[in-house]
């Protein structure tokens, strides 16, 4: 389902801006459903496994957004393709106090932006549970994901976050819908 909305630039000028979705994914138990519902002020205090995905319609700012939570056991992480078509904005969550499975992270982030259905999305890595102890940085999580050696095209930001207490969220996704707004519309 298409989601418009208006984006000014400049003096009352308008321009109508179409697109399909954002897709969030990162392995499973990295936070995703809880980021999307803490975005979209629902309850969070019980929360069960993706199985599969879900399809959350959401008002930010100004900007109605579609997102597509799609689970990321290792057992559908096969089926994510189906979900690719007319994306333009992934957002990937990495659970920044996992430190064994960042090279399963990183494998998997590699294989979505090959992805030629994904080449013009926005990319978002949110670095997600920053309130644990121990957790590693944006900083640090770049490095281990060689986010500066990704496709100099692709416009990307990580956000240090938590979905518990909600911080670094809007960071996150102010840029992320700034950044797709500022590239992807059409003139009526």
């Amino acid at each position: 389902k298409k989601w418009d909305f208006l984006v000014s630039f400049g003096k009352s000028r308008e321009k109508k801006r179409k697109c399909e979705s954002l897709w969030c994914s990162g392995l499973d138990n990295s936070g995703k459903t809880t980021i999307v519902l803490k975005i979209n002020g629902e309850d969070t205090s019980v929360i069960s496994p993706t199985l599969g995905f879900n399809i959350k319609t959401i008002t930010y700012q100004k900007y109605t957004l579609n997102i597509w939570d799609v689970g990321g056991q290792r057992t559908i992480r096969s089926y994510w393709r189906n979900y690719f078509e007319q994306t333009d904005g992934l957002v990937w969550v990495v659970d920044s106090s996992d430190l064994r499975r960042l090279d399963d992270c990183k494998m998997e982030l590699d294989n979505l932006l090959k992805e030629e259905r994904l080449s013009g999305a926005s990319l978002l890595i949110l670095a997600n549970k920053q309130d644990i102890k121990g957790a590693l940085t944006p900083a640090e999580i770049a490095k281990v994901l060689n986010l500066e050696s990704k496709d100099k095209t692709r416009h990307w930001k990580i956000v240090g976050c938590s979905a518990y207490t909600g911080e670094g969220l809007l960071e996150g996704f102010d840029w992320l819908v700034q950044d797709v707004a500022s590239r992807v519309y059409m003139l009526d």
